[in-house]
């Protein structure tokens, strides 16, 4: 990874925080700043649909997906065979279509794709790629490594199972190389049924300390 200058924001203590899932507001996207934040437990999204209030959260209750609970199913085992896999080969594509999503507030605005495309430069944030048999992309990820943890920020489909199959090589990833931590933010309904959970605040700040301190 590169060496970045310090950040120039000071986020607030932990023992601070408020119990709400935004601990505060304001600083920017340059690459220091959202090192630092995700090495504390926070990202970054607009708490307003205008997108003039960048919020940094740390959910009180943190989805985190535990590397031997993915739940791979017989069918998706099928559907892998379906596709071609890769990693870093089309990081621009594959946030351009995760922020096609039609989602509430759209939070993948302009300036997150430049910062993330930015990180993605510097060898922080990374892409999976998946392909089908015409060359076509048709899911991906992508998500910020630090050290053995990975905060997966955003996946998309075109074909049936391709963001799963694409989890599914991240996961297979991270386990050759001794990661321990996938964070997805929050647990939704469609995240469980991966086999997704929930841990609280100080135990996932616990899990992300672990994680990114240095080896030994």
């Amino acid at each position: 990874m590169a060496q970045l200058p310090p950040n120039r924001w000071n986020f607030p203590l932990v023992d601070s925080w408020p119990d709400d899932d935004v601990v505060c507001i304001g600083a920017d996207l340059e690459a220091s700043t959202l090192v630092d934040a995700y090495s504390r437990g926070l990202f970054p999204m607009y708490v307003d649909r205008k997108h003039t209030m960048l919020g940094w959260w740390s959910p009180t209750m943190r989805g985190i997906l535990q590397l031997d609970d993915l739940r791979v199913t017989r069918s998706l085992r099928q559907s892998r065979g379906r596709f071609t896999v890769t990693v870093n080969q089309a990081f621009e594509d594959v946030i351009g279509s995760c922020a096609g999503i039609s989602r509430t507030g759209g939070w993948i605005t302009s300036d997150i794709i430049d910062a993330y495309q930015e990180l993605h430069r510097l060898g922080i944030a990374h892409s999976v790629e998946v392909w089908n048999h015409a060359n076509e992309l048709v899911g991906g990820l992508y998500g910020v490594r630090l050290r053995r943890f990975f905060a997966g920020e955003s996946m998309f489909h075109h074909e049936r199972d391709a963001s799963k199959v694409a989890l599914w090589f991240l996961v297979e990833l991270m386990q050759l190389d001794g990661m321990t931590l996938l964070d997805t933010q929050w647990a939704t309904d469609h995240l469980r049924s991966l086999g997704v959970s929930e841990v609280s605040r100080p135990e996932y700040l616990a899990l992300l300390n672990a994680a990114t301190a240095p080896q030994h």
